[in-house]
C-alpha cells in the first residue's frame, strides 16, 4: 500500500507518541507506584543501622573497689558486598588477626551484609589492620568500638560477682542478677555508604546516643573478703576438703561482707572452669547442719516458756531409748541446764527441749527461722532447702531434727539463722547489694534492711546468746574458736554426710562452726563449714577442732581490720579431751527409710 507523504508523517508520529506514552508511563511507574520499594531496595544496598552498644556499669565494693569494668576493644566485622579483592583481603586479615585462612574465606564466601570477623580485638591491632587495609586499597572490613569485662582480682568473689557472655548479658551472679541495670540501652546510627563502602557523613540519618550502664555497689568489703580468701585457702591446704565455705554477715543489716567457697575458677579464664568450681555453695549446697542446728529447739522452748535457761533436764546418762530408736550423747550427762545443753552439745537435751513444745510448734519455730525458704538474697540459683512437714516425720522425727539430722540447709541459712540470735530475733533479709548509681554517682537505687520477721523475743535471743557464749569456753565445745580479747558466741556442728543413694557415708563428716563477734554487740556473723575435711587423726574431725580455729583466726583478723576494741582476755585454746567427739556410726543399707536414717548416725555435734 503506497501512502503519501502526510500519511507518513501522522503515522510516524503517531509511533514516536505511542513509544513516548510507554517510557512515560514506565517512568511513572518506577519513580511514583515502586518509589518505596526501590528506595527501600536502594537503602540496603548503601545505608544501614549501626547499633551503637551501651558501656556495661561497673561492679564496686563497699568502698569503691572495682571488682567488674571493661576494657576497650574492637570488633572487625565484614560486608561482604563490599569487598572488593576477597583473596587478598582473607590472606591480610588472617594473618593479622591470626584466624585460620580457611575458616575466614568461608565466613566471608557469603553476600551477607554483616560478618563478625572477630571479637575483643585490642585497639592497638585493629589500627595496625585498618592502616594496612587503607594501603592495600582493600575494602569491606569494618571495625565497631567495644568493651570486653575484665575482672581485677581473678578469681576472688568469682562466685558472688559471675560473669557475662559474648553478647555482654550477665550469666551467673551479680552480673546476671543485676543485668537490668548494668546492661544499660544500646544507641544507634543510620548511615550511608558509597559504591567504594565509604560512609557519607552529610547522608548520615537518625541517632539515638547510648545510655551507659549504671554501676552496682556491693555490700562486700574487698579488705575482710581477703582476709576470708586467705583462710579459706589455708584450710583447704592443711584439710583438703572436697567443698569449703565461709561467710562473713553484718546481723542488723543483712550485708554480706565477705563470702568464699571451694573450689573456685578465675573469672577472667572461664571457659576453663568446671561445672563444680562454679557452684556458689553458700546458697545452692544444700546439708544436714549437725548441732548448730540445736539453737531452734532451744529458742522454741525458751520462746514459749516451756523452760527456763536455768531449768534442768534429765539427759539420760547418754542413752536414750525413743520411738524404739536409741538416741545417744557424745558423753553421759545426768541433768543439765538448758543452757548447759547448748553449752555441752547434748543431743538428748536437744530432743526433750523439741518434745515440749511438740512437733507442730517445733516445725513452727524452723519455718521461722527462715529454713525452707529462699533468704532472698540478689543472687540467682538460691534453694529453699529441705524441710519436711510433720506429716511426714516419722516417730523418732520429733528427737533427730533438733540435732539437726533429717533436714537440709544452706549455709546461708544457717548464717541468717544466728544473726537472728545476735540481732535480737529478728531474722533479716541477707543482702550482697549496697546501691546502684550513675556513673557520675547519683543514686538511682539505694537498699534498706529488710527485716522480715520477730522470730523470737528479745528476751529469748539474749537468753540463747548467753548460752552460746558458754559454748566459746573451757566448758563448751568451741574453746579452740575463741578470740583473744573479744567474747564469742557461737555453736558447733559436726554432721555425718548424708550419701544420696541412701543412708550416712561412713567416715566423711560436714564440720561448721557459725558465732559472732563481739558477743554484746555483734559486729559481724560468720559461718565456716568444710566438707569431708582430712584431719591427721580422724577422731578429730569435728567442728569444734576445724572449723573453730578457723574461725577464730578469720575473726581475729576481720577485728582488726574493722578496728574493734578488745576488752577481755579470753584462752584461746583448750585440751582436746575437753571438746565434743562425735559417737561411732554404724553402717546402713541402701535406700533406708527416714526412721532409720537417723538410727545409723549417733550424735554428731
Amino acid at each position: 500500500m503506497n501512502l503519501n507523504s502526510p500519511s507518513r508523517c501522522a503515522l510516524v508520529c503517531a509511533a514516536f507518541i505511542g513509544l513516548f506514552s510507554i517510557f512515560s508511563f514506565r517512568l511513572i511507574y518506577l519513580q511514583a507506584i515502586k518509589h518505596d520499594e526501590y528506595a527501600g531496595l536502594a537503602a540496603e544496598k548503601h545505608v544501614y543501622k549501626q547499633i551503637i552498644h551501651a558501656e556495661r556499669g561497673t561492679i564496686l565494693d563497699t568502698n569503691n573497689e572495682v571488682l567488674a569494668h571493661n576494657v576497650p576493644v574492637e570488633t572487625v566485622v565484614a560486608d561482604a558486598m563490599h569487598i572488593n579483592n576477597r583473596q587478598a583481603t582473607v590472606e591480610l586479615v588472617s594473618k593479622e588477626l591470626d584466624i585460620p585462612p580457611e575458616q575466614l574465606a568461608e565466613k566471608l564466601n557469603s553476600d551477607r551484609r554483616y560478618i563478625v570477623v572477630k571479637r575483643e580485638v585490642p585497639a592497638a591491632g585493629a589500627n595496625a589492620l585498618r592502616e594496612k587495609l587503607r594501603a592495600a586499597n582493600l575494602r569491606g572490613i569494618y571495625f565497631e568500638h567495644d568493651a570486653t569485662r575484665l575482672y581485677p582480682n581473678g578469681s576472688m568473689l568469682c562466685h558472688v560477682i559471675g560473669f557475662t557472655d559474648f553478647d555482654h548479658h550477665g550469666i551467673q551472679g551479680v552480673e546476671a542478677s543485676m543485668e537490668e541495670y548494668l546492661h544499660g540501652q544500646d544507641g544507634y546510627r543510620f548511615i550511608e555508604h558509597n559504591r567504594a563502602g565509604q560512609e557519607i557523613v552529610p547522608y548520615r540519618g537518625q541517632e539515638r546516643a547510648p545510655r551507659d550502664g549504671y554501676q552496682v555497689h556491693l555490700t562486700v568489703d574487698l579488705g575482710l573478703q581477703s582476709i576470708v580468701e586467705d583462710e579459706i585457702d589455708a584450710a583447704v591446704k592443711e584439710y583438703s576438703p572436697q567443698k569449703a565455705t565461709i561467710i562473713l554477715m553484718r546481723p542488723q543489716t543483712g550485708e554480706i561482707l565477705a563470702m568464699a567457697n571451694r573450689p573456685e575458677f578465675d573469672l577472667n579464664l572461664r571457659s576453663d572452669a568446671k561445672p563444680e568450681q562454679m557452684k556458689n555453695r553458700a546458697i545452692i549446697d544444700m546439708m544436714e547442719p549437725g548441732s548448730t542446728f540445736k539453737i531452734v529447739a532451744a529458742a522454741a522452748a525458751l520462746n514459749e516458756r516451756k523452760v527456763q535457761p536455768e531449768s534442768e533436764l534429765f539427759c539420760e546418762n547418754g542413752l536414750w531409748n525413743f520411738g524404739g530408736a536409741p538416741l545417744h550423747d557424745h558423753r553421759a550427762f545426768s541433768y543439765l541446764s538448758v543452757r548447759d545443753i547448748l553449752i555441752k552439745s547434748s543431743n538428748i537435751g536437744a530432743a526433750k527441749l523439741a518434745l515440749s513444745v511438740g512437733e507442730e510448734k517445733f516445725y513452727e519455730y524452723i519455718r521461722r527461722f527462715g529454713f525452707g525458704e529462699r533468704t532472698g538474697i540478689e543472687l540467682p540459683g538460691e534453694i529453699n532447702g529441705l524441710i519436711r512437714p510433720p506429716r511426714s516425720w516419722s516417730k523418732i522425727s520429733i528427737t533427730r531434727i533438733p540435732m539437726g539430722h533429717e533436714v537440709g540447709v544452706t549455709p546461708l541459712q544457717m548464717t541468717a539463722a544466728m544473726a537472728t540470735i545476735a540481732n535480737d530475733g529478728k531474722l533479716i533479709m541477707p543482702r550482697v547489694v549496697k546501691s546502684i548509681t550513675t556513673s557520675d554517682g547519683k543514686v538511682i537505687s539505694s537498699l534498706s534492711p529488710v527485716v522480715l520477721r520477730q522470730v523470737i523475743s528479745r528476751e529469748t535471743a539474749r537468753e540463747i546468746a548467753d548460752a552460746l557464749r558458754g559454748v566459746v569456753s573451757d566448758q563448751g565445745t568451741a574453746a579452740a574458736a575463741a578470740v583473744p580479747g573479744f567474747t564469742i558466741a557461737g555453736k558447733t556442728g559436726t554432721a555425718q554426710k548424708v550419701d544420696p543413694r541412701g543412708g550416712y557415708e561412713h567416715g566423711k563428716y560436714v564440720v561448721s562452726f557459725v558465732g559472732y563477734l563481739p558477743a554484746e554487740h555483734p559486729e559481724f556473723v560468720g559461718l565456716v563449714t568444710l566438707d569431708d575435711a582430712h584431719t591427721k587423726d580422724p577422731h578429730l574431725n569435728y567442728g569444734g577442732l576445724v572449723a573453730g580455729p578457723i574461725f577464730s583466726r578469720v575473726a581475729e583478723k576481720a577485728a582488726r581490720y574493722l578496728d574493734l576494741e578488745p576488752h577481755e582476755e579470753i584462752r584461746k585454746a583448750i585440751p582436746v579431751q575437753r571438746v565434743e567427739k562425735p559417737a561411732p556410726a554404724k553402717r546402713v543399707r541402701k535406700n533406708a527409710p527416714a526412721e532409720r536414717i537417723a538410727l545409723t548416725n549417733a550424735a554428731r555435734h
